[in-house]
């Protein structure tokens, strides 16, 4: 099983994909996504947010303001600003 990711910046899509695990900074702490997780609404702390692909590629974003949700292996990150590193 994989996760379904999207993150999405105000104005575009900057990457969506299948994922291994997703890493990001939340106004609570950094948290790790694994397929299976309980459903999550968080607010992003602005940082860095990582994603391991399907096939063991890690991509970086910068993601600033906005949310993350988590539910059925689904992870959408919608950040005010956003850009791959």
């Amino acid at each position: 099983m994989s996760l379904n990711v999207t993150v999405v910046a105000a104005d575009r899509s900057i990457w969506s994909g299948e994922a291994k695990r997703v890493v990001a900074r939340t106004t609570e702490g950094e948290i790790g996504i694994l397929t299976g997780h309980e459903p999550v609404l968080a607010i992003v702390a602005g940082g860095e947010v990582r994603i391991v692909t399907a096939d063991d590629q890690t991509v970086r974003a910068q993601a600033d303001g906005g949310f993350m949700s988590v539910e059925n292996d689904r992870v959408n990150i919608v950040a005010d600003q956003a850009e791959l590193v």
